[in-house]
Parts: C-alpha cells; sequence; structure tokens
C-alpha cells in the first residue's frame, strides 16, 4: 500500500504530528485497523494503540531482526494462546505478546516511536511493541509497511486485558525534532518549562527532581506497591480500593527514602512541569551511574500538559520508580530523570485537558486511574 503524504505534505520542516494530521495518517491508509478509532483514541500527540483478539504467552522477550517477522518467532516461542474477546488475566512474572489492532504502511518520511500509556506505567505493567524485522523496542522506522505486536510483562499486579485494551501509545514524527541544550534553554525562558528557580538544563534535558519533603501533599511521600494482590482491570476507572494494593508512605521528619530491591513506588517530582502547545515532551530516565534504581516506565507528556490556559498550572511528573538489586536512598531534590523536548509540527487543535477528560492534568502525587481517591486519616 502506498501513502499520498498528503497528512503532512502542507506542514513544513521536522516535527512531531498532531492529532489532525494523525487522523489524516488512518484516512489515506497509512494507519490501518480491524474497526473504527475509539471516540477519544487520538490524543494531541499520539495515538492509543488496541490489543487485537489472541495473546500468547511466550518463554522469552525477543526481537525478530532484520531477517524475521514476529510471526516467525512466534511459531518457536509461543507455549499458548489466551483469548482476549472474553477477557483474560494476565500473571505476574510471565511474558506474552498481543497483535495490535492498528497496523502500518508509513510514508518514507514518517518514522513513530511507542510508550507505555501513563496508567499503564503507573501499574508496573512493562510493555513495549515490536515491528516485524526490527532490531529494537519502541522504534518503528520511516515508511515501514507490516504488523505491530506488544509484548506485555505486568511485573506487581495481574492485569484482567481483553480486545480493545489500550496500554500504549504511539507517536508519528518527521525527521529529528528533538531540541539541544540551547533551545531547551531558550524555551525554558520563554514559557518556563519547570518551576525551578533554577533550571538544570544538560544532557539533552531539562531535570526533573523527587519530592520526599511531605509538604505539598499532607505528609505522603507517595505509595509502596503490594505483593500478592487481587487482579486490576484495566479498563475499570476508581474500582479498586488503593489499601487494597499499595502502601501510603508518610513523612517522619526525613526528606529521605529507602528504595527497597525491587519494590515498586509512586513519587511525584518536586517540580511543576509545563508543556507548551507547539512542543511534546518525553520523560528519559537520569544516567544510571548516579543511582539503581530506574524511573518513569510511561513517558510521553503531550502538549498542554500543565499548561495554565488548558487548566494544567502546578502539574507534577508522577514518577513511576523502582530499585534494582541493592537497596537505594533517595533523597529529597535528587535528580531522577530529564524532560527532553520536540518541536510539534503544528500545534494540535485540542490540547491535553481540553475537554478530552484526561486524567492527569493539574495532577498532583496520583495513582492511576483505577484507583478510588485516597485520604489520609
Amino acid at each position: 500500500m502506498t501513502v499520498s503524504g498528503t497528512a503532512t505534505s502542507g506542514l513544513a520542516g521536522a516535527g512531531i504530528l498532531p492529532g489532525h494530521a494523525i487522523e489524516a495518517l488512518a484516512a489515506g491508509g497509512a494507519i490501518r485497523s480491524t474497526r473504527p478509532f475509539d471516540a477519544d483514541q487520538v490524543q494531541p500527540a499520539s495515538l492509543d494503540l488496541r490489543l487485537g483478539p489472541v495473546a500468547w504467552r511466550i518463554r522469552a522477550s525477543f526481537l525478530p531482526g532484520p531477517g524475521e517477522t514476529v510471526a516467525d518467532r512466534l511459531t518457536r516461542l509461543g507455549l499458548h494462546q489466551l483469548d482476549l474477546t472474553g477477557g483474560e488475566v494476565l500473571e505476574t512474572g510471565c511474558v506474552y505478546l498481543v497483535e495490535l489492532e492498528e497496523a502500518l504502511a508509513l510514508p518514507a518520511d514518517i518514522a513513530a516511536s511507542a510508550n507505555p500509556k501513563s496508567s499503564t506505567g503507573r501499574l508496573d505493567v512493562f510493555t513495549r511493541v515490536i515491528a516485524d524485522r526490527s532490531r529494537a523496542f519502541d522504534i518503528v522506522p520511516a515508511g515501514y509497511a507490516g504488523k505491530l505486536y506488544l509484548e506485555i510483562s505486568p511485573r506487581t499486579f495481574p492485569i484482567l486485558v481483553r480486545q480493545g485494551s489500550r496500554l500504549s501509545q504511539i507517536r508519528f514524527r518527521r525527521g529529528d525534532a528533538r531540541l539541544d541544550e540551547a533551545g531547551i534553554a531558550a524555551l525554558n525562558a520563554t514559557e518556563r518549562l519547570v518551576d525551578a528557580p533554577l533550571a538544570d538544563v544538560a544532557g539533552g534535558g531539562i531535570a526533573v527532581s523527587v519530592d520526599l519533603s511531605g509538604e505539598g501533599f499532607g505528609g505522603l511521600l507517595g505509595f509502596r506497591a503490594k505483593r500478592h494482590t487481587g487482579v486490576i482491570d484495566v479498563d475499570r476507572r476508581a474500582a479498586c480500593e488503593v489499601e487494597d494494593f499499595w502502601e501510603p508512605l508518610v513523612t517522619r521528619g526525613r526528606r529521605e527514602l529507602v528504595l527497597d530491591p525491587d519494590a515498586f513506588y509512586i513519587l511525584a517530582s518536586k517540580e511543576a512541569v509545563h508543556v507548551p502547545p507547539s512542543h511534546a515532551a518525553e520523560m528519559v530516565p537520569f544516567d544510571p551511574l548516579v543511582g539503581e534504581f530506574r524511573v518513569h516506565y510511561a513517558g510521553f507528556f503531550d502538549p498542554g500538559f500543565g499548561h495554565d490556559a488548558a487548566g494544567g498550572r502546578g502539574a507534577r511528573a508522577v514518577l513511576e520508580v523502582r530499585s534494582r538489586e541493592v537497596p537505594f536512598i533517595l533523597e529529597d531534590g535528587q535528580i531522577v530523570g530529564r524532560l527532553v523536548y520536540e518541536n510539534m509540527l503544528e500545534r494540535p487543535r485540542t490540547l491535553y485537558g481540553e475537554g478530552l477528560g484526561s486524567n492527569y492534568q493539574a495532577q498532583g502525587l496520583k495513582l492511576s486511574k483505577h484507583f478510588k481517591a485516597w485520604t489520609r486519616d
């Protein structure tokens, strides 16, 4: 299938495609689906991806490499199939693969990258998109034509999924639109990307630190996930009691937290974050040489996140933190990640939070949408 490129032919330069250009890609055949998009599937700068009807339990994660398709590898690595049309539980410690409902036939100048949705990351569900003949997860090269698959590995909670569940999202871009350090510094000077008195711009991104003061959230530092819990239905909002799944962590006068090995935490950034309408952002983990932990599975920040005019003033970045092999002391104000910014190809017609039912606009220290509101006694 060939695509004329009309979705972006009137848009010059490099940048992330806005939602209306994603819809135009689909109308031109560059994004194919077994059924029409859901009403809220197209976001300001990304497209949610839907699970297809069949999941495979597989022996191990894999990349197909340049000589094979994912289906080729499944014949050797697949253990058994699960029918998702009626819903199935995906267990912790297992690896699953699902063909997605969306497939691609991209123009030669359009590439894509994927990331878990915010709610997916906050459940500690590890997901990665795999394309045929790919050498890297979550990367779709320009001009790719073929199916997409999602690798799913629940780390802490078993989850109930079904055909149409949306665990991952994909962005489309033309060229390299990432801002360098000078570009981020200039944008911060005009748009105030973080509310730190002195922004730390280095390594191609602007620093984000962790808030362990307990001052902004009534003494709450964050949440630590419990083990051996019940199942979370990924499509049900506000259905779970917080304390059935999480241990609230409260301040005891010390501005630090000892991360237990292989435990999972939800924390918040000290800085409020702002993504202006002309840009999109992504959280990248901080240099692992300064700490044995990983932060933020779900890295996409849409245009308008934290934007005052879109109702987002004061929005914090929620940090999904997992320690590695050893206990690690995380201190208040410690840098845990960096935000990299990219130019949009064009301003989205609707910003994050503007009538979209966005779950995390103006957020503080917030768990995923699956949990009821929690208040400290």
